[in-house]
């Protein structure tokens, strides 16, 4: 039937050379949209800076600090309603791809996919985290996202002036690096007009330095630290796409994790919950490509498996099925 011929065709797919492609085409799109007048509006779950001038999108969180850095009165009054169409767009976007934004969409993890590449080509090591230092650096992410939403509303309620508009932006290393895929390097300097302007700029500066010194590294280094991921985390009930485990046909192999760029251990020792996304995993679906057991893991929408691990799949993906045509001439 057709209907098993395009499953087997997705289940068997070459994800790293699809999951290549997609995250090109998005990272023009979003980077260098505006050159075509391409704008997706100011509710994108993504880095997408408009610190770039021909961006394609602009990041959720920059119209966000505005909103809530308004007085109380207002907020909760005359721009309520602009404040909730913007969340509910959001949230609009995000339902649709779950942190796949993140894996497959997010210009900046795109350019940490790229630069771990280049450590690749030149046959560096890669580093890990110990699992110690995997739990405390997880953490971090909810610090920054307390930042972009409690340093508004103290400026809303006059505990903190104006010099602290737009803060996380600021010390966001995207408004830094993102303007120079249009070839604008003016954002590498230091904001001297206040003393918190230029504490602000300069933990940006060294942010952005730190992102590729990590980049290289450490795989996909600034995710752990994401904001935008751990307000993804926290909607992620609400998407219609899941990344599903079948425990019992789960063999431990640890597969999985091996090929976990965000070193997610729950990916192979959890054979108890089904929902096995976690806050650190970004959805690029590595895990279900990488397992050898059918239907131990996948991906579904509405409840309707879409890609599944399966045995064939595996074994096409590793050059197996190459191996063992050569082994019966």
């Amino acid at each position: 039937m057709m209907k098993n011929k395009i499953r087997r065709m997705i289940n068997t797919m070459p994800l790293n050379k699809v999951r290549f492609w997609i995250q090109l085409s998005m990272f023009v799109l979003f980077v260098y949209g505006g050159y075509v007048l391409i704008d997706f509006g100011s509710s994108i779950p993504i880095f997408a800076c408009p610190y770039n001038s021909e961006t394609g999108a602009t990041c959720y969180f920059m119209p966000l600090q505005h909103q809530l850095a308004m007085p109380a009165n207002v907020l909760f009054g005359a721009a309520a309603i602009s404040v909730l169409v913007g969340l509910l767009t959001f949230i609009a976007w995000f339902v649709f791809l779950n942190k796949a934004w993140c894996g497959y969409v997010c210009p900046f993890g795109t350019l940490q996919d790229w630069i771990t590449a280049l450590r690749k080509k030149l046959g560096i090591r890669y580093g890990t985290y110990s699992q110690t230092q995997f739990e405390k650096f997880s953490k971090i992410k909810y610090i920054f996202l307390a930042i972009v939403i409690l340093i508004p509303l103290l400026m809303g309620v006059g505990v903190l002036g104006r010099e602290w508009s737009g803060a996380f932006c600021q010390i966001c290393p995207a408004r830094v690096i993102s303007p120079m895929f249009s070839g604008d390097f003016s954002q590498w300097k230091i904001d001297f007009s206040t003393v918190t302007s230029m504490i602000l700029t300069t933990i940006g500066v060294l942010f952005a330095a730190i992102f590729f010194v990590g980049s290289f590294i450490k795989k996909r280094f600034f995710c752990f630290f994401c904001p935008m991921s751990a307000l993804h985390y926290t909607m992620s009930d609400l998407s219609l796409l899941k990344l599903r485990k079948d425990g019992d046909k789960c063999t431990k192999c640890g597969d999985c994790y091996k090929v976990c760029d965000m070193q997610i251990k729950d990916i192979a020792d959890d054979v108890i919950s089904t929902n096995i996304l976690r806050d650190d995993c970004m959805f690029c679906m590595k895990c279900v490509a990488a397992c050898p057991e059918d239907d131990a893991l996948h991906v579904d929408i509405l409840n309707m498996r879409v890609f599944s691990s399966t045995k064939e799949g595996f074994a096409k993906r590793m050059g197996m099925d190459r191996l063992e045509k050569n082994d019966d001439r």
